[in-house]
Formats: structure tokens, sequence, C-alpha cells
């Protein structure tokens, strides 16, 4: 860890900053494409977790990398999908509007709906584009197995009452009405985890095919969606590659996958400067970096970000709670100790920021988002991509 930090130089970086370790991205991407050659499975980045574009050349086939291409949930997502990272662009969405989904269809290859009731009202529009970009749009229908694996029930799309997918009464319904209601459908998807291991997939799979096992038979392809901590140092990787080769098998299907948080797991930090210490009921530091603006998912989810050096509050000698600079009563990361005592300028580093903290910022109270950078270990490449003022601010609004 200190030969880490003392190879990373936080003190060198602007504060606030993240920086993507690309050496990391690039083992993660090994171990995504060790199940890819074995399987044959495609593995797809999921944009709504990570969409650095900088470090696409990492990881898209199409350039020095393994992974086949995006998912999209939006036009602007599909169009960076496809202009940047230049592979297979699929794209779902809970809803589309006629217009919103017009546009996806310049970029996508895969659209996938959530209900029956969309696919009929846009089944035309998807003929008319593909005849327009003279490519066959490949469509897909969301399923829901009605199966959770115990995620945090904001994340949880199996949760009951969520909106997302269909589920297993109403593709029944639409079998018994009509014979021919999947015509023009050549691949389902379904996504019930988040950040679990395999065998949460294993007994999902065993959910999909009880209730959809009659129809998947009929497919050209299936997305097992994301949520596959698959880089994580204890997933099982092997029972990910027997489920993999069990659909691909008696189905005669080609898998997707499509995870966002195993192709950029650890692979980066956010830097952050202690700009005063308060006394409260503890220390307080302050921080030029805020969780409801530069991580809101330490106050979503919630959970405690783990930062470089740190121990729990009482573990080190000197604890301190962390808290962001924003008006926000409760914008705070949690409660840490230090082997020493903090003091204004001292540079403190969050673990694992690559993922969904870049795509959520915000600038609530005109914050300044953090300067966004990438760093290669194995050269020293040094580079800010990214720096933010007022007019991306003032543009927004």
């Amino acid at each position: 860890m200190d030969d880490y930090i003392a190879r990373l130089r936080p003190e060198s970086w602007p504060s606030p900053c993240f920086v993507t370790d690309l050496a990391r991205l690039r083992a993660n991407a090994a171990v995504l494409d060790g199940v890819q050659r074995r399987t044959g499975a495609k593995i797809m980045l999921a944009l709504k977790c990570f969409s650095q574009w900088e470090t696409f050349t990492e990881l898209s086939r199409a350039k020095a990398g393994p992974l086949w291409g995006c998912c999209a949930s939006s036009p602007d997502e599909a169009r960076l999908a496809k202009e940047d990272f230049c592979g297979e662009v699929h794209a779902f969405a809970a809803a589309w509007s006629r217009e919103e989904l017009a546009e996806t269809l310049r970029w996508a290859d895969h659209i996938v709906f959530n209900s029956f009731a969309q696919w009929k009202i846009f089944r035309p529009l998807v003929r008319s584009m593909s005849d327009e970009r003279g490519a066959d749009i490949k469509c897909g229908l969301r399923l829901n197995p009605e199966h959770s694996e115990g995620a945090v029930p904001i994340y949880d799309p199996c949760a009951p009452g969520s909106r997302l997918g269909i589920r297993p009464a109403a593709f029944q319904k639409e079998a018994e009405l009509d014979p021919h209601f999947l015509d023009g459908i050549s691949g389902l998807h379904f996504h019930t985890l988040c950040e679990q291991n395999s065998d949460c997939l294993a007994r999902t799979l065993e959910a999909v095919e009880k209730h959809f096992g009659a129809w998947l038979a009929q497919m050209e392809w299936v997305n097992f969606g994301g949520g596959h901590h698959i880089t994580r140092n204890d997933y099982d990787v092997e029972l990910l590659c027997r489920c993999i080769e069990h659909v691909r098998d008696r189905y005669g299907v080609q898998v997707y996958l499509e995870p966002g948080e195993a192709v950029a797991l650890n692979a980066g930090v956010l830097i952050a400067s202690v700009l005063d210490i308060v006394q409260a009921d503890m220390p307080i530091a302050i921080l030029d970096a805020s969780a409801a603006c530069h991580m809101p998912d330490v106050l979503e989810m919630p959970y405690r970000p783990e930062v470089f050096g740190a121990g729990a509050a009482g573990e080190k000698m000197f604890s301190y709670r962390l808290a962001g600079k924003s008006c926000l009563a409760g914008d705070v990361m949690g409660e840490y100790s230090f082997d020493a005592p903090l003091k204004p300028g001292m540079r403190l580093v969050f673990k694992d920021m690559a993922i969904y903290s870049m795509v959520k910022t915000n600038t609530f109270n005109g914050l300044r988002l953090p300067s966004i950078a990438i760093w290669d270990p194995d050269t020293n490449l040094r580079r800010v991509t990214r720096s933010f003022g007022y007019g991306d601010f003032r543009s927004r609004l």
C-alpha cells in the first residue's frame, strides 16, 4: 500500500481528482478476456458505471483491448459507444420516447424493450431505421424472473414492485394470445445482480429457465446483464464459466454479459485535500471533495469508502469524521482513524472510485467537479485529461 501511494504521488495531482490506473484496468480486462476465450461469451462495458472514454483504447476489441462493445441506456451513451468504443452497441431503457429511440437507433446494434407494449409500438420504427442504416438492428425483451439475490433494495431489479422486466405471468399471457408473439425478437435479457458472485447467477439461471426456458431455444442470444463482480479476488470464475457454457450448449445461443464494475473495479482513486479540522463530538476533517457531489453512492447506497492508510474509527491513534464542503449537513464519508494527526493541506486517497462516482457527479452548491486523469504505472504516463470550471456549471442550467 505504501509503495503504491509512493508511486501514485497524490501531491502531484490536482485536488480533487479522479485518477484511473491503466495497469489495473488492463488486469481486469485480462480476467474478463479469459472468460470470453474459454466460453465464447461476449463481454460488454456498461457505460452507466464507467464511461471514461480516454481509457477505451485499453478496453475496446476494435483497438487494443478485449471487450466487444458497450451497453447504453440513452442516445448519448449509445453515440459515445459507437464513436469512441467502436464495437457493438446494445441499448436498454425502462421506457423509450419515440424521439429518444429514433436517435438511439442511429447507433445501436441491439435494442432491448422493457415491455410488450413498447415492442409493439416501436417495431415499425426499428424496421424503418434498419432499412435506413442498411443494418439489421436486433431486438430483445427484458425478463424479470422474480428472483432476488438480497441486493440493497434500491439496486435490486427484481425487488417487489420493480418496474424492470417482463414477469413470467405476462410473458405466458402474451404467448397464449398470439403464437407469433416473438416474431422479430432475437434475444432475451435479464439483470438481477448487484456486486455479486457467480453462485447468485447460478440460482438466477434456475429461475430464468424455470419461467422462460421454453422460449430460450428460439433465441439467437441471451444477455445475462450486469452485477457480476468477476474481477473481485474471491469471485468464482469457474462457476461463471459453467453457467455460460450450460446456457450456450443447451439453447444454442450467443451469451452476452454487461458488467460495469468488474471492468474498472479497484482501478481508480479519488484524491482529496484536507481543508480544515473542526471539533464536534469528534474531530471532523472537512475536505475539498464531497460525498454529495463527487461520490453520491456513499449517501445513496449507503457505504463507507476505504481510504489508503486509514482504519476504522478507534483502530489507529487518531480518529476523524471525514466530511465534504457542501452545505448538506449529511455530506459525510464516514469515520476513520490514522497513524498521525490530519492537518490542512494533507492529501487523502479514496479507493475504488472509478466505478459509478465519475458518472454520477453533480454540481450542487456550484462545487466544481474533480479533475479526471489517467496514470499508467508501467510507463509512468501521467495526464490530466479533463478539468472543470464555471462554464461547466453554467452550461447545465
